[in-house]
């Protein structure tokens, strides 16, 4: 497989970017500006807790302020939730943990077209996630998994299958009781929804993406802008900042709350929703001083399903 980038630093003493991983000089749309140079941001807070378990009065105010974040940003941060800091924390060491295996262990997922379908290939790694983009390969390693509706997981490192299906299954509540709420917030019925993407057998796809530090941060991008697909992205961070979103033109920084979950709206939600709420671009902007790992799940309707 090609050499990934956590193995190309590691393995010599990198002072620049190489060539292939440096930005073209009129790429206006992957200019990047550091967190330093945009405005930082904390995003709309959803407490997870007053949605399930407050009074009426409570429930009622989150899917007020859940309307009003899918509105106005299309991101918002789950406090709350139910998933452990354990948890999180062994999932952050076990995909670590992958990203340490040897290129030969890692080989063996990988494909020749990194967009193909994972309904085809289940598990895949490397560094360049779009080929479309020959210009430049971006910084950043990933390891996406298809989780749902059947669960796959690399049989190494130890203990990554166990923790992921864990947050696999939780996540997946989640997301549940956001769209449920979600739903009402647009005045949709909440079992029409259901019946229409069969939620039950919708496809969750889960990535790991693995950012080094740079040494011309400034020169290289971490992901390029982009919006998901799907109808909610579910995304956990170790402590590096790296996120940052498009907000009334101009990008901003996302300040994460500890043990928050980050949350944004997808193509579909788009679509579900008659273009209200939109899906909202973002990118990942690296450092030259420290890894980041994001942990990315990814929910939608079976891959059949069409929604209208």
């Amino acid at each position: 497989m090609g050499i990934m980038i956590k193995d190309l630093i590691e393995s010599t003493d990198l002072i620049c970017v190489p060539s292939k991983h440096a930005l073209p000089a009129k790429a206006e749309d992957l200019t990047v500006l550091t967190e330093e140079e945009v405005e930082q941001v904390t995003l709309p807070v959803i407490n997870f807790s007053l949605l399930t378990s407050g009074s009426a009065d409570d429930r009622s105010k989150i899917i007020q302020d859940l309307r009003n974040a899918c509105l106005h940003w299309g991101f918002f941060m789950v406090v709350n939730h139910g998933v452990p800091e354990s948890l999180k924390e062994e999932l952050i060491n076990s995909c670590m943990n992958f990203f340490d295996l040897s290129k030969e262990e890692k080989s063996v997922y990988e494909v020749e077209n990194a967009i193909d379908p994972c309904i085809l290939d289940p598990i895949i790694c490397g560094t360049n996630f779009n080929p479309a983009s020959e210009s430049v390969s971006f910084w950043r390693d990933y390891l996406r998994v298809l989780v749902h509706p059947v669960f796959h997981s690399p049989p190494k490192p130890e203990g990554l299958s166990e923790v992921l299906s864990e947050y696999s299954q939780k996540s997946r509540d989640i997301t549940k009781e956001l769209l449920k709420a979600i739903m009402e917030g647009l005045e949709l019925e909440e079992s029409d929804i259901e019946k229409s993407l069969e939620l039950k057998t919708g496809v969750q796809m889960f990535s790991a993406n693995l950012y080094p530090p740079c040494p011309q941060p400034e020169l290289a991008i971490g992901l390029p802008p982009h919006a998901d697909h799907g109808l909610l992205t579910l995304l956990m961070q170790n402590d590096v900042g790296g996120l940052q979103i498009m907000n009334k033109g101009k990008w901003v920084a996302v300040n994460a709350i500890p043990n928050s979950i980050m949350v944004n709206t997808g193509d579909h939600m788009e679509i579900l929703s008659n273009g209200k709420y939109k899906s909202v671009l973002h990118r990942a902007v690296v450092n030259n001083k420290e890894t980041r790992l994001s942990l990315v799940m990814t929910n939608g309707p079976p891959t059949r399903t069409s929604v209208s």
